[in-house]
Order: C-alpha cells, then sequence, then structure tokens
C-alpha cells in the first residue's frame, strides 16, 4: 500500500508539531513548511518571511515539486497563524501582520493544493470561531480569518481550480490550549481550550475519510468540560 503524503503548512509551531508528531506515529510521509526546521519531519521546506506572496510561493511550489517527484499529496493541512490585538487605531501594523502571518499561508496552501494534491485529497484552512463575529478589539486578527473563511469556500465551489473531490475545511477554534495561550492567559479556564492532540487526531481522521465535513464547512470547535464538540457554522 503506498504511503499516505501529508504537509503541515505551519509545522514548526505548537499545533504543527503535535499534527506532525501524530502523523509520523502513524507511518505518514511528513513534510514541514515553516519559518524554521521541524526535525521530526521527512522533509522541510522554510519560508523566507522577507519576501512578497508570489515570491514565497513560487519558492516553497518549486521546493515542494523536488520533494515530491512523481507522487502526489493525500493532504495539506495549513495551520500557519498567529494573534495580534487592537482597533482601529492599531489596525494597520495588526492588519499586515496578520495577513502574512495567516492569509499567505492559507493562499499558498490553495495554490499548492491546485498543484499537487491527489483527486479526493483533503485541504484544511486556519479558521477562528471569533472571526464569525465583530472583532473590535482584535481586528487585524479578524479581517485575516475572516478572508480565510472566504476563501475556505471559494476553493470549494465548482471551478474552484482544484482536484476533482477535494475537500476543503476551514478550522475554527476558540482557543487553542498551547504552552504559549497557557503563558499569556495563565488564569483562563484552560477547560474551555481545545487540546492540540484531539485537533491532530481529528486530522488523521480527515485524511482516513472517516467523518469529513462537507467541503467548504467551516468548523468550529466548541469545548466544554475539556470535550470538544464540532458546531458547522
Amino acid at each position: 500500500m503506498a504511503q499516505t503524503r501529508v504537509i503541515v503548512y505551519g509545522g514548526k509551531g505548537a499545533l504543527g508539531s503535535a499534527v506532525v508528531n501524530l502523523l509520523k506515529s502513524k507511518n505518514y510521509w511528513v513534510g514541514s513548511i515553516d519559518l524554521a526546521v521541524n526535525e521530526s519531519a521527512d522533509a522541510n521546506v522554510i519560508v523566507k518571511p522577507e519576501l512578497s506572496m508570489p515570491e514565497q510561493e513560487s519558492e516553497v511550489s518549486s521546493k515542494v515539486g523536488d520533494l515530491l517527484g512523481e507522487n502526489k499529496l493525500d493532504g495539506i493541512l495549513c495551520v500557519a497563524g498567529g494573534w495580534a490585538g487592537g482597533n482601529a487605531k492599531k489596525i494597520v501594523e495588526a492588519a499586515d501582520s496578520m495577513w502574512k502571518q495567516s492569509v499567505f499561508p492559507s493562499v499558498i496552501t490553495a495554490s499548492l493544493a491546485s498543484k499537487f494534491l491527489k483527486e479526493g485529497g483533503l485541504v484544511t484552512m486556519p479558521g477562528a470561531q471569533p472571526a464569525l463575529d465583530a472583532t473590535p478589539g482584535m481586528m487585524g486578527y479578524g479581517l485575516a480569518k475572516a478572508a480565510v473563511h472566504h476563501l475556505t469556500k471559494s476553493l470549494a465551489a465548482k471551478n474552484s481550480g482544484l482536484p476533482a473531490n477535494t475537500t476543503v475545511v476551514a478550522t475554527l477554534p476558540v482557543t487553542l490550549d498551547t504552552p504559549m495561550n497557557r503563558k499569556f492567559m495563565s488564569s483562563a479556564d484552560f477547560t474551555t481550550w481545545t487540546s492540540l492532540d484531539y485537533v491532530a487526531e481529528l486530522f488523521e481522521q480527515w485524511l482516513q475519510g472517516a467523518e469529513r465535513p462537507v467541503s467548504g464547512s467551516l468548523v468550529q470547535f466548541i469545548t466544554k468540560d475539556n470535550k470538544t464538540e464540532l458546531v458547522i457554522a
């Protein structure tokens, strides 16, 4: 049986590392795209953040093509992102930062999927549950995540340029249980935070074709008492 091949965009971050580790434990071939190397991955593509989006895409696409050769990917899991607060008084800097951290990787993921994904493959995009509504205290963040939600729906629509029967899903957590979030929100109720292992296991389930949401779905992760429910927005 051919080895399942997956690329994790943002594979060195907290969630990306959890996903890489789980997939490696299940004998997947896993490539990581990020600003730094993930030693656990089978292959790494390093992004140069100073480049424009077209320059990043060109370089990343060329390197991914070299890594894959004649092979195609079963999935591209984009988990890249970040966070920035601020209202209209801070929107320019925050929006610029969030665009580069969330929208650039999502757009490049879409381009990679059009070239390297198998028919029936899986693409996940890094949305956010708060961006379904107004985000006055984090305008740049909400703006970028809303763009990712729109991209997800467009990629799932007819004539999107993706291979036949591709499933494109945006993941919309409220708060992920990462070390950085615990550090900066130490007094929060952690029982409402979604565990990284849960997300990684869910991705693996979807890669196997089990209980995949309808393509174009914005999947909210609603966690209460350490149990997560998936709610389609």
